[in-house]
């Protein structure tokens, strides 16, 4: 089989986490394609008429869930130099490449991004749990790789490349939003505008995949690659939601101004 030229042979354990973490944010893509989006950012409360069960729902705000959801995978990352030490070259990259994207998470959420509303403790539950049980579960297939025969073809410095672009391209463009939100007293939303938000409304979010497909070609785990994709797609919903949204509320959005990927999506 010629994807088994790039990765670590799975045992059982791995393709069905594999399988497991593929579906679950597959489908999740698919549901926010279909405008079940989970509730946060500007889908916070989104067409909801306030019921009673809706008011009692406890939320916090948007900087300290964000921030939130995000530490543990971070702690995952850091983590696993203590449990997992002396392992090699492509492990410590792993390690690293997460704790760093986490890291810088938590940092944009707690001093960059610009918020106007709140999360709900359910959304941020989901959210949190999957970035956390998905890292470890990196970190850890990852583990069960060591003393296995190296894939034939090695992806790792075209993995560094990846992650790299990605996470500078990442914070650029969360740095353009919230220089745009910035602007006036309000802090209501406007067209992004700035580096790659000509061509599609989320370039953040592709810097983001790229980030995940770098963690892969490092890892070179079914698991690594099954997580990868899962959040290619589900970001592919994300953002196809979210350019709906920008074109419900602004009659001078440009058409030709794609979802995530420029010219196709």
């Amino acid at each position: 089989m010629a994807l088994m030229k790039f990765l670590f042979p799975p045992s059982l354990f791995v393709t069905a986490t594999s399988l497991a973490s593929f579906t679950l944010m597959a489908s999740s893509g698919l549901s926010e394609l279909r405008g079940k989006n989970l509730e946060y950012s500007k889908f916070f409360n989104i067409g909801s008429k306030a019921s009673d069960v809706e008011k009692s729902k406890l939320k916090l705000p948007s900087r300290i869930a964000m921030a939130t959801l995000y530490t543990p995978a971070f702690l995952a990352g850091v983590s696993s130099f203590a449990i997992f030490p002396d392992e090699n070259l492509r492990f410590l990259l792993l390690k690293s490449t997460i704790s760093i994207h986490f890291f810088k998470r938590v940092l944009e959420s707690c001093f960059l991004h610009k918020y106007s509303g709140e999360m709900g403790l359910d959304t941020m539950i989901v959210i949190l749990s999957s970035y956390f049980i998905s890292s470890a579960l990196v970190i850890f297939n990852q583990h069960l790789t060591v003393g296995l025969p190296e894939p034939p073809i090695d992806l790792t410095n075209p993995g560094i490349l990846l992650f790299s672009i990605g996470i500078i391209g990442n914070f650029y463009h969360h740095y353009l939003l919230s220089k745009l939100r910035s602007q006036g007293p309000n802090k209501e939303y406007k067209i992004p505008k700035g580096g790659l938000f000509g061509f599609v409304i989320c370039p953040h979010y592709l810097f983001e995949v790229l980030v995940f497909w770098g963690f892969a070609f490092i890892s070179q785990t079914l698991f690594s690659f099954a997580y990868a994709m899962g959040t290619t797609f589900y970001l592919l919903g994300r953002s196809s939601a979210t350019r709906k949204w920008y074109l419900s509320k602004f009659e001078d959005f440009p058409m030709n101004v794609k979802a995530m990927i420029p010219f196709l999506f």
